[in-house]
């Protein structure tokens, strides 16, 4: 698929002249995110984060102090340390202007002796300090001749490193990375370019890792603009042309009477919130038209997305077409289901679940009524875009919490269906940067509101300490009926621990509170685990320990009481979304955020925001600030493109750019064809972006 042109930058990087076995070891440690182990291209997206200005030459007597310089000295006198002693060994070298010590501590003293002989002429650089009255120099970075001089960066790239690695072997293994860029051809438009005044692809790389002057090496700099930009039009291009290819399948235009649809508003409880409302609109809109539809629906936590998707799934009924919603857990579809089947009943609406766990018996009377069209709506997991599913009909596809899925599991959906439209759903607010960077590919509808009767939860703060505290509370509440979730600590990437976590508070709440007390856990057979959430919904249990499985998908309106236990180890998003489990009722609810003290700068900075605001668009945009894109969205898990050269808090003006740009290609040239078409699918391939490409070969 690749041209062989970028063959030399996929190349490993063992094959660079001057990197040794070693340093690849190191080399691979710090840079590679496969076992293929680091390549040339990893090398070059590795950029410096800060540069040392060794151009400052100045005479010993003008030279300013607590500053790197480079002096020009003769060396003077060597005073070794006496035998068996601690002290350093320092020399004595001089200009015609004054004299600076240089100081060695644990030195070799023969490798002093070979590099600054008596009366030879050196170029020292270092950082120039005043010590008891006295100029010096500890451990200077460089003693050099003139050859040496000559072969010195005068702006020198600082950068991230791992233990073992010098960098000094990491510098010139990206030197010769550099030499190993082939002649590209422009992928930008000339015109931008020039309005921008950007160097080309390989002049950018070169201005990073050969800095003129220190803040060449700046996010802000027109060279890692030049980078920024290259990724972001690669990226926005690759949702492009998916978006281009899932809109030129054709779509079938699906207008319902409203019939079914108006049985569901009427018998609901409350109205329709305005943005609910909105969003409905657009969607029907979306349906009527002959293209497929694909659009994300936001909201906060009990926004009211799974009711509109339902509307829109009735208008489908209404067409005799049939909708299928798609989510990453069993407790999530099924907690659908029975959403969409309560409201679904007012209409009429055959709704069916489709898990990994139904028996043969359920499975295969689901499959039939799927395939005959006489199941109208069907929940379920991925187990939903298994061969062996067949509908007759199906005409829109949901796809709930879209990020934990890939792109490919979202478009086999879609694929079970002729032209079948797409409506992608996420309770977790994204912030504007992250729409267009992850779901560029789609219109987007936001709900803003919350239905009417929701809560704001009161949150607080208490440290570990406290512990007595907080169950003395829980009791006088239990007593009074409520019920709480308990959530335990989060350990990053152990499911175990976080197993381990919970059965131990699980045994030390039993203690004190006896049978009142529950358990669920990944580890949990699926059962067993809807049998423990069904006594909390009916009130058998009152405290039902947890951990972060309850984040999406458990609905107790009864439950008013949300602990999260080392609150300081969650994200803020997350931390939000356990929140939203409470508040769903008549009840005043409340959510403490156990801690351990101390708290550090960014956790403090996280429950702070908790406590200010429930608005899950500003938590949002705050985790963005906080955490950066590639964690928001949990990209680092789920394959999803966290940016190497691209920060959006500085390049997000760049990102509308790319995406405007990615737009006109997509429209304009959707195969990719001519000469900037070749240059396009290189950039795609550069950044790894190669499924766009596989896409267009597979028409």
């Amino acid at each position: 698929m690749r041209s062989p042109l970028l063959n030399p930058l996929f190349a490993s990087a063992a094959s660079l002249p001057g990197v040794g076995e070693k340093t690849v070891k190191l080399l691979d440690r710090l840079l590679s995110g496969s076992a293929a182990g680091a390549r040339v291209i990893d090398l070059l997206f590795h950029l410096p984060y800060a540069a040392i200005d060794r151009r400052n030459r100045p005479k010993i007597a003008e030279a300013p102090l607590d500053t790197v310089v480079t002096l020009q000295v003769r060396v003077a006198e060597h005073r070794p340390p006496p035998p068996r002693s601690n002290s350093p060994y320092k020399v004595l070298v001089e200009d015609e202007t004054g004299d600076v010590l240089l100081v060695f501590f644990l030195a070799n003293p023969q490798w002093i002796e070979r590099s600054l002989p008596a009366g030879a002429t050196r170029w020292v650089s270092g950082k120039l300090e005043l010590w008891d009255g006295h100029r010096q120099i500890v451990h200077p970075d460089r003693v050099l001749d003139s050859g040496g001089l000559a072969k010195m960066l005068p702006v020198e790239p600082v950068y991230p490193s791992t233990e073992g690695l010098l960098q000094g072997a990491l510098g010139r293994a990206a030197q010769a990375a550099l030499a190993k860029i082939p002649p590209l051809p422009e992928w930008h438009d000339e015109e931008t370019l020039r309005r921008l005044g950007l160097p080309s692809f390989a002049g950018a790389l070169g201005a990073l890792h050969r800095p003129a002057a220190p803040e060449d090496v700046a996010p802000q700099s027109v060279p890692r603009m030049r980078l920024a930009l290259d990724e972001l039009l690669a990226s926005q291009l690759a949702l492009a042309l998916v978006r281009a290819k899932f809109r030129r399948a054709s779509g079938r235009a699906t207008r319902g009477d409203g019939r079914l649809k108006n049985k569901i508003t009427a018998a609901l409880p409350f109205t329709l919130t305005a943005s609910q409302v909105r969003a409905l609109a657009e969607i029907e809109a979306d349906l009527a038209a002959p293209t497929r539809m694909l659009r994300l629906l936001q909201g906060d936590v009990g926004a009211g997305k799974t009711l509109v998707a339902l509307l829109a799934m009735a208008l489908m009924a209404e067409a005799g077409r049939q909708s299928a919603l798609m989510a990453p857990t069993e407790i999530l579809a099924r907690q659908h289901f029975q959403t969409l089947a309560r409201f679904g009943a007012a209409a009429g609406l055959r709704v069916a679940i489709l898990t990994g766990r139904d028996t043969t018996a359920e499975r295969a009377r689901t499959l039939s009524g799927l395939a005959d069209g006489s199941i109208d709506i069907v929940a379920g997991t991925h187990a939903l875009f298994q061969e062996e599913v067949a509908f007759r009909d199906l005409g829109l596809a949901v796809v709930d919490e879209q990020h934990r899925f890939g792109v490919h599991q979202r478009l086999a959906l879609g694929r079970k269906g002729e032209a079948a439209d797409m409506l992608v759903m996420t309770a977790t607010p994204i912030p504007r940067t992250l729409v267009l960077t992850y779901f560029g590919d789609m219109d987007v509808s936001n709900l803003r509101e919350k239905p009417a009767g929701r809560q704001p939860v009161e949150t607080r703060a208490m440290p570990l300490e406290r512990m007595d505290e907080l169950l003395a509370r829980l009791k006088q509440a239990l007593a009074s009926g409520a019920r709480a979730y308990w959530v335990c600590p989060f350990v990053e990437g152990s499911e175990t621990l976080d197993v381990a976590a919970a059965e131990q508070r699980f045994s030390e709440l039993q203690k004190v509170f006896g049978a009142k007390v529950g358990l669920v856990h990944g580890k949990i057979k699926g059962r067993e685990k809807d049998a423990a959430v069904a006594a909390f919904a009916e009130g058998r249990i009152q405290i039902l320990v947890a951990t972060t499985v309850i984040e999406v998908g458990v609905d107790v309106p009864q439950a008013t009481i949300m602990v999260i236990e080392h609150a300081e180890r969650f994200g803020l998003s997350q931390l939000h979304q356990l929140r939203g489990r409470v508040g769903r009722g008549k009840g005043r609810s409340s959510c403490i955020l156990l801690y351990k003290s101390p708290l550090g700068g960014a956790a403090k900075a996280r429950i702070t925001i908790m406590r200010e605001t429930n608005d899950g668009f500003r938590i949002a945009e705050e985790d963005l600030r906080l955490r950066g894109e590639g964690e928001v969205l949990g990209a680092r898990q789920s394959g999803m493109p966290g940016f190497r050269l691209a920060d959006l808090s500085v390049h997000a003006p760049l990102l509308s750019l790319a995406r405007e740009e990615a737009r006109r290609i997509a429209t304009g040239n959707p195969r990719l064809e001519g000469e900037r078409g070749k240059a396009l699918r290189l950039l795609l391939n550069i950044f790894e972006r190669g499924e766009a490409i596989r896409l267009l070969s597979a028409g």
